[in-house]
């Protein structure tokens, strides 16, 4: 079997990002990654992957990028500069495309937008279709995938999605909510670009993907509310502009202005599958938008459970901000503190938490919020712990129960109490040279408004109790002394 030299532009992008992980466990490809900044993408995707400078708006800079590759994965856009998007992306293109010439790539994978050419095209649409006719300069087959709205947590449509339902209650909804669109998982395209790499050759080719359901962008919005548990009130106001829709959304997503207004004009075409070619030159049945949605939910908490919220915080390199860091759907306050003490020392009181222990720090606090919870038909803290020191996975303690523990490691507890979402607990100990890092990280993943008004209605509380618990803590681990009020 010949090995194919694969190279992948917008690794850094959420698509790039995503499909890195898949091709780099094929035997038969060889993996390149161009990125602007390499040192960049080198802390994300570690040092076994080739990574070579590159940036298509300098032409000069190609050649090395594209030298020997026989397949090229562009997976990149404009969309978050300024008013000359268009021009850049296309710019962009036929920089790539002469480079690809040159160095005789024999295949371009694109992916770009869906939408039927019409003389209303938006500009953004407009722009992802005219890139895939610039690389076709290259010489190279070019296959080209349209794809609508993609599900998955993190992708920028499905975001924003999930930002509106999230935190309206009562949604205004202008002419594009009622727009058809064809949603489709990541998952399935992805599938779509690894299996585009051993597709036979041939001309170039465009070929439209999407899931099965076509539905309105308020169907999308009501079924994402159902998975929640959400009810919500959407009132048409047909006359609102694009310029007011992407100002609103700027405010109530975290999209920027700018982008959203790209959005908003391009969620006024359709955006639907017209050739079923893709279904018949590939062996994918994507996914119903129910499991897409029902999947991408699922995939965040796998992610959550595997990720350390702690890098996460300290690599925005920005100060805190009132009520916390907000990842995703969660809302997140992560603290830390250096002890001069080996790891299995600092995670004694850690693992000795609650119970009799108590909580390090505001034990009358925490009686009185577990007083509240049993008066709502919450558990309390009138359970306790099974042993002063032990802990195993799945063990109650208090009103909290251990979802992971890993001395002296870590220590994740989930939220058993009544809320309006969900909540954890973590505490992670990391070795260092002079000693370890404790670092405790509370979690919220709030359901609708009510969720996020508990939140920040408790967050200048937390800054007492969570500052003091983790001092605590750590006065605790030098002296083996019990915790006090």
């Amino acid at each position: 079997m010949s090995t194919k030299k694969i190279l992948i532009t917008g690794g850094t992008g959420y698509v790039g990002g995503r499909l890195i992980p898949l091709l780099r466990e094929r035997e038969d490809i060889q993996l390149r990654l161009m990125a602007r900044n390499p040192d960049y993408l080198r802390a994300r995707v570690g040092s076994k992957i080739e990574i070579t400078h590159g940036d298509v708006m300098d032409p000069d800079s190609l050649a090395d990028a594209l030298e020997g590759v026989d397949i090229a994965l562009y997976l990149i856009h404009s969309m978050g500069s300024g008013s000359d998007f268009e021009d850049e992306d296309r710019r962009a293109a036929r920089n790539f495309a002469i480079a690809a010439k040159k160095a005789k790539v024999k295949r371009i994978v694109y992916l770009g937008g869906l939408g039927a050419e019409t003389e209303n095209l938006s500009k953004h649409l407009r722009s992802r279709h005219e890139v895939g006719k610039v690389l076709k300069e290259s010489q190279a087959q070019v296959i080209e995938f349209r794809a609508s709205i993609i599900i998955g947590s993190g992708s920028l449509s499905f975001e924003l999605i999930r930002a509106l339902v999230q935190k309206l209650p009562v949604m205004i909804c202008p002419r594009w909510v009622s727009t058809k669109a064809q949603p489709i998982a990541i998952e399935d395209v992805l599938s779509y670009l690894i299996q585009s790499i051993d597709h036979e050759s041939g001309p170039s080719c465009v070929y439209e993907i999407g899931g099965p359901d076509q539905v309105s962008y308020g169907d999308l919005m009501r079924e994402y509310a159902r998975q929640r548990g959400l009810r919500r009130l959407m009132i048409s106001v047909p006359f609102l502009s694009a310029r007011l829709s992407s100002l609103w959304l700027g405010l109530v997503t975290p999209v920027y202005a700018t982008i959203g207004r790209k959005l908003v004009e391009s969620l006024r075409n359709p955006t639907v599958v017209d050739d079923p070619a893709a279904l018949q030159a590939f062996s994918i049945q994507p996914m119903s938008l129910e499991a897409a949605i029902r999947r991408a939910l699922s995939k965040e908490d796998q992610e959550f459970a595997t990720t350390r919220w702690q890098d996460a915080v300290s690599s925005t390199m920005e100060p805190r901000r009132y009520g916390g860091e907000q990842f995703g759907n969660r809302l997140v306050d992560c603290r830390s503190i250096k002890v001069k003490l080996p790891a299995e020392r600092a995670f004694l009181p850690i693992q000795r938490i609650g119970g009799k222990t108590g909580w390090y720090y505001g034990n009358p606090l925490w009686r009185l919020r577990g007083f509240m919870d049993l008066l709502v038909g919450g558990p309390g803290l009138r359970r306790g712990r099974r042993h002063p020191v032990e802990l195993n996975v799945g063990d109650t303690l208090d009103c909290w129960r251990v979802e992971k523990i890993d001395p002296p490691r870590i220590l994740r507890l989930r939220a058993e109490m009544r809320l309006p979402g969900r909540a954890w607990l973590e505490f992670v100990v990391t070795p260092q040279d002079d000693g370890c890092e404790i670092t405790q990280t509370a979690i919220f993943d709030p359901v609708g408004l009510f969720g996020l008004c508990y939140w920040y209605s408790i967050w200048l509380l937390h800054q007492f109790i969570f500052a003091g618990m983790l001092r605590n803590l750590a006065q605790a681990a030098h002296h083996h002394d019990q915790p006090t009020d």
